[in-house]
């Protein structure tokens, strides 16, 4: 028994925020010092790295459980379902509900409580619960799903991915401008064709990569250092990816006994334009091949990296042909991919 994919949706928020929006940001070094460069040095070399022009953000009156009901609505129209027949909504997220002006975390009740609630579901025995997992947290809500599906646990799950980091980040520190908002939902149920989940992986590295993404204070000396921020040591996540995540896409492709010319389509993490193509590349390399063209969409451009939302909302951008020079036809083989805090790994493939 397959489990596919039988409903997508996202919200990307209406709010874009561009690169030379940050030209009047007072970017220090970590010690508080001043950076050194002018602002429109440091926009400009950003953009050559991460491939980002704009980021959107929430409007101020919207948490990340209101962006996870909006793709969840979309996302039970397009599998044209009764949402009462959904048994487990999974939530994936990092930071909670965090409102607008306020930099403290809101997670009693549950996201996923919050949608359930939101999607007005009246059966008790759908269950709803978070997942906090990093920016793969949507592929593992997946995973998890595939599992209760299989067990006969459920016939059918919501799966969401959704973020507000924009509300978490350090005005002061230069990844900021890294940062997004938004939200991807999906349903998932058994499959009554080939189309479906074929295989998957999912790891933690959990000695010093553990440190890697954390919350620490500004970078501003004289704001409350109690008062915590998003923060990374970049180099060492791009090293860490480069390592491990080509052997997991590997290892996944090889235990669905497909070879690499049957991929259309690898639909990665957005996270940073030139580590998803050094990963892709390595991912080749691997079976001695280089990567053909088009064949890893990305949105990272106008939407930013929006972290556990990034997978879904690109998946759902190419099957509305939004993307230029993408599409997804029946019977395509997919590689879905992801890497973030923890540092988790995971993947699965995938027949359209």
């Amino acid at each position: 028994m397959n489990i596919k994919i039988s409903g997508i949706g996202s919200y990307i928020p209406e709010k874009s925020v561009s690169n030379t929006d940050f030209t009047d940001h007072v970017f220090l070094n970590e010690d508080g010092s001043p950076f050194g460069h002018p602002n429109e040095v440091v926009v400009n070399k950003f953009k050559s790295i991460t491939g980002i022009e704009n980021r959107r953000y929430a409007n101020d009156q919207f948490t990340t459980s209101d962006l996870g009901y909006f793709a969840a609505q979309k996302a039970i129209a397009n599998a044209n379902i009764d949402p009462e027949t959904i048994d487990y909504i999974i939530f994936a997220h990092n930071f909670g509900d965090v409102k607008h002006g306020t930099i403290q975390s809101d997670m009693l009740p549950s996201l996923a409580t919050r949608v359930k609630n939101k999607l007005q579901i009246q059966n008790p025995k759908c269950v709803a619960y978070d997942l906090l997992f990093g920016c793969p947290g949507w592929i593992e809500g997946v995973l998890q799903a595939n599992a209760f599906i299989k067990s006969g646990m459920a016939k059918r799950c919501l799966v969401i991915g959704g973020e507000t980091l924009s509300r978490v980040v350090d005005d002061h520190d230069r990844d900021s401008m890294i940062y997004s908002d938004g939200a991807g939902a999906s349903i998932l149920e058994a499959s009554t064709d080939e189309s479906g989940m074929l295989s998957y992986e999912s790891a933690t590295f959990a000695n010093e990569e553990a440190g890697y993404l954390f919350f620490g204070k500004s970078y501003n000396p004289d704001l409350d250092p109690d008062t915590k921020y998003i923060k990374m040591y970049g180099r060492k996540i791009y090293e860490f990816a480069l390592s491990n995540v080509p052997a997991a896409m590997k290892s996944c492709l090889d235990k669905s006994g497909l070879g690499i010319d049957d991929v259309k389509k690898i639909l990665i993490h957005q996270a940073n334009e030139k580590m998803d193509e050094a990963i892709v590349t390595r991912f080749y390399k691997l079976y001695g091949k280089t990567p053909p063209k088009d064949v890893m969409p990305m949105s990272i451009h106008d939407l930013g990296n929006s972290s556990v939302a990034t997978v879904p909302t690109l998946f759902d951008q190419v099957l509305q042909g939004k993307i230029e020079n993408q599409e997804i036809n029946k019977g395509d083989v997919l590689i879905f991919a992801s890497v973030g805090a923890g540092m988790n790994i995971n993947a699965f493939v995938y027949r359209y």
